[in-house]
């Protein structure tokens, strides 16, 4: 039997985690992209270090304990897993995951391309504007689908 403070205990790391995943990613999506907007090299360099390093410290954590902890509300509070709000947010989590994985693919390169053009002193290279649009492609839908994903976790729609 579930007591009322392993419940909170898990639900409270559930959403402190969701917290720190949707926070990171919109920090770090605001940062890389004003720093792109500047067009520093080195200024952009010196940001996606840092947008990797938190990528690897707080998202790759979180995307962990984010499905984990739901897995373990739902079976202890005994939500049905084709329950509406259960279903969609899964599959909305699986769709960020999605387009969060090759971002980490891109953030690599474009922390490179960056750090090549701060070193050699020259603007940065049309690859790096293909991979970027290619990086704030992904960012969108996987910020809609956490939106939702937050909706339904707060109102658990039975319609759904």
């Amino acid at each position: 039997m579930l007591s009322a403070m392993e419940y909170l205990v898990i639900k409270w790391l559930h959403v402190l985690s969701s917290t720190v995943l949707f926070g990171t990613g919109i920090g770090s999506a605001f940062y890389l992209l004003t720093a792109v907007l500047g067009r520093n090299p080195a200024v952009v360099a010196h940001v996606c270090r840092w947008v990797v390093r938190a990528d690897w410290l707080f998202t790759a954590t979180t995307a962990v304990v984010q499905p984990a902890t739901g897995w373990w509300l739902v079976q202890r509070a005994g939500w049905p897993w084709a329950s509406g709000w259960v279903a969609a947010s899964i599959g909305l989590y699986v769709l960020a995951v999605g387009c969060w994985l090759p971002v980490l693919w891109l953030q690599l390169h474009l922390r490179y391309l960056a750090a090549q053009a701060a070193n050699e002193g020259t603007a940065l290279p049309p690859r790096f504007w293909q991979l970027f649009r290619w990086w704030f492609a992904l960012g969108v839908p996987a910020f809609a689908a956490f939106l939702a994903i937050f909706w339904w976790m707060v109102s658990k729609p039975a319609s759904l």
